[in-house]
């Protein structure tokens, strides 16, 4: 399914201090005024901001389908995104990327926390189509909110 703007601004709210604003005249996110992904004028693709140029020549030889540049963006830690081709995951991941490179020390102390105190994942081992089901637990634990740290 293809990803929307609203998608990305969802995604983006998971980020601390992530606010919508303005950038070029088109629908951003910013840190602390500082926009890291916008809506190009198209509203099918976005504008990811990156940790380098080599990073931008590598999605694009890589992933085409997804990654592009135009010579205003040649040289630029910046990479196009087509909404429509763009997976969840991969936008988290350019979100983070583009929020990491933009964000004040003092906030990405923040986030640093939030991931510290965030539960691991457990991965789980698959049964066999002979072993019988595992019992369930007698009571679940209870889930922590990894944004504020409450139950």
């Amino acid at each position: 399914m293809a990803l929307t703007w609203n998608d990305v601004v969802a995604l983006g709210a998971e980020l601390p201090e992530v606010e919508e604003g303005i950038w070029f005249r088109t629908p951003a996110l910013k840190v602390k005024g500082k926009s890291f992904v916008r809506l190009k004028e198209d509203s099918v693709t976005v504008v990811f901001i990156l940790r380098s140029v080599e990073e931008q020549e590598e999605l694009c030889a890589t992933k085409p389908t997804v990654y592009y540049i135009t010579d205003h963006y040649r040289g630029y830690p910046a990479v196009l995104a087509r909404l429509s081709k763009l997976s969840r995951r991969e936008c988290g991941e350019r979100l983070e990327i583009g929020y990491r490179a933009k964000a004040p020390k003092k906030v990405l102390a923040a986030l640093a926390t939030r991931d510290a105190t965030a539960q691991p994942r457990v991965a789980t081992k698959r049964r066999s189509a002979t072993q019988p089901p595992a019992k369930k637990r007698a009571a679940a634990a209870p889930k922590v909110s990894a944004r504020k740290g409450t139950r």
